[in-house]
């Protein structure tokens, strides 16, 4: 089984569509690449390797499927890429500059 396959197989296996599987990736990717790094959400390591992950996903896709308009392939890629950077980013920004967010109060 491809990496192709393995994907139509999550999509078919958990019943969400390929927009919803990049948001979960997202997400998933950061905070596994924080505990294996050990580092913080608030680090851009854990951002960079989802941004690394996308791209050889993207690049991947782009090389596997030949779509007819090559174009509205690339406009697809972008969709994703935003979808599965849209809220590590959002993450790395709320931990790095308003940390205060996530921790408990002191009341």
């Amino acid at each position: 089984m491809n990496w192709f396959h393995l994907k139509l197989w999550l999509v078919e296996a958990s019943g969400l569509d390929m927009d919803a599987l990049h948001v979960h990736a997202g997400i998933f990717l950061q905070v596994a690449a924080a505990l294996v790094l050990r580092r913080s959400l608030a680090s851009p390591l854990p951002w960079f390797a989802v941004l690394v992950a996308v791209l050889a996903n993207e690049i991947y896709d782009f090389n596997y499927e030949v779509w007819p308009n090559r174009w509205d392939q690339v406009l697809e890629g972008f969709r994703d890429s935003w979808n599965t950077l849209l809220l590590p980013t959002l993450f790395l920004v709320l931990t790095r500059y308003l940390p205060r967010l996530f921790r408990k109060s002191g009341r």
